[in-house]
């Protein structure tokens, strides 16, 4: 962070972030002033903070410290400690064009405490800024984007280094992408949805990396998709499974554990940097989703269950699986079938069967929408 100064009381400053030589957008951010001590806080979608220049030489009296870390939803934060209480005027970013770096520059002036507590927001408020226009109500409004397709993000799980169940030499990794490729034929030839994958390759994502894709992708749903094995008893049938701070049986606890594993073998830190303004946001945005993500589970059991396809004998349960944590993205876990059931495991290798649980997922995905665009629209009355 490189900081000048028009005056005392308007410093300014400025976080170079590295882009890819594919981007031509700037990087989606979010910011917030927040009090009680003054604070002002930067949230970056799948920003990685190595290279990334903070600088140093903000004058003490502007800034105590600044801290950077990653949260469990797949955003990186930058938290700056304000050495007064200032103001926010302006914010903009611009992209270099020779070095490729994302250059996010803030305006801030100094102001009485009174008016900055008045004026500073509330940590449930959780607005997502991608632009120096929204960001700056004076700068010239954009021309209005033409209506976009919902995004459903399709998660294979497992991949690469983790197999994920395996049966008589057959992998899990491989029949979940040979389906989430079907599916996305199915949805993308319907035309309701764009589709992004996780992955389309034999290849090992992180957990933390998949929910970072569902955020580039920008996506509007997230689907992982699963057909794993059980060491013990007999289960069958396709299963929905929501995020849930306790399990809903000891299946869905294994499971959890086991998802969750293949990260800690491969060397990846699952404990996050999450402080207790994180924790508040998260809480509030997954009161917004949960209801979203019940809806969506119901959905696609009444779109498998209409299709005459199998359901477990309980269709919707819950765990504490990573990668359902994107709290304000409705997500689900899909178990197609259990690779332990004889019979499941010859399903998931029948193109026809496959092709079938394509065709209810899609038709589920299309009521999903149907319903969830009526229980936003009643949500705005």
């Amino acid at each position: 962070m490189n900081p000048s100064e028009s005056n005392q009381t308007e410093p300014s400053s400025k976080t170079r972030v590295p882009q890819d030589s594919e981007y031509s957008q700037p990087v989606p951010y979010r910011l917030r002033v927040l009090a009680a001590p003054p604070r002002l806080v930067l949230d970056f979608n799948t920003l990685d903070w190595d290279g990334v220049d903070l600088g140093a030489g903000v004058p003490r009296s502007h800034l105590r410290a600044l801290r950077q870390g990653h949260l469990p939803d797949g955003w990186s934060r930058l938290v700056l400690d304000l050495g007064a209480p200032f103001q926010l005027e302006t914010s903009e970013q611009r992209v270099d064009t020779e070095s490729g770096q994302a250059i996010i520059s803030l305006r801030l002036r100094r102001v009485a405490l009174e008016e900055f507590e008045r004026t500073a927001q509330d940590a449930s408020r959780f607005a997502v800024q991608t632009s120096p226009e929204f960001l700056n109500p004076k700068a010239a409004s954009p021309p209005p984007a033409a209506p976009s397709k919902p995004i459903v993000m399709l998660d294979p799980g497992h991949g690469g280094i983790d197999p994920g169940a395996e049966r008589d030499g057959i992998r899990e990794a491989d029949l979940v992408l040979t389906f989430a490729r079907q599916l996305r034929e199915v949805l993308l030839r319907r035309g309701v949805f764009d589709v992004a994958m996780t992955r389309d390759a034999d290849e090992f994502v992180s957990l933390d990396g998949r929910i970072r894709a569902a955020r580039s992708a920008q996506a509007d749903l997230f689907l992982s998709l699963h057909a794993d094995a059980l060491p013990e008893g007999l289960a069958t049938g396709a299963v929905i499974y929501l995020l849930g701070d306790e399990a809903s049986d000891d299946s869905a606890a294994y499971l959890a554990e086991r998802h969750d594993r293949a990260d800690m073998l491969a060397g990846v830190d699952l404990t996050g940097n999450t402080d207790e303004i994180a924790r508040v946001l998260m809480s509030v945005a997954w009161q917004d989703t949960a209801p979203r993500a019940r809806q969506l589970a119901e959905a696609l059991v009444d779109g498998v269950g209409e299709a005459g396809m199998r359901l477990h004998r309980r269709p919707i349960q819950s765990g504490a699986f990573t990668v359902l944590r994107a709290v304000d993205i409705p997500s689900a876990l899909i178990e197609l079938g259990f690779m332990s059931s004889p019979r499941d495991l010859a399903n998931l290798q029948d193109p026809d069967w496959t092709l079938r649980m394509a065709d209810a997922l899609a038709d589920a995905l299309e009521l999903w929408h149907e319903r969830d665009l009526a229980l936003q629209e009643l949500l705005r009355q």
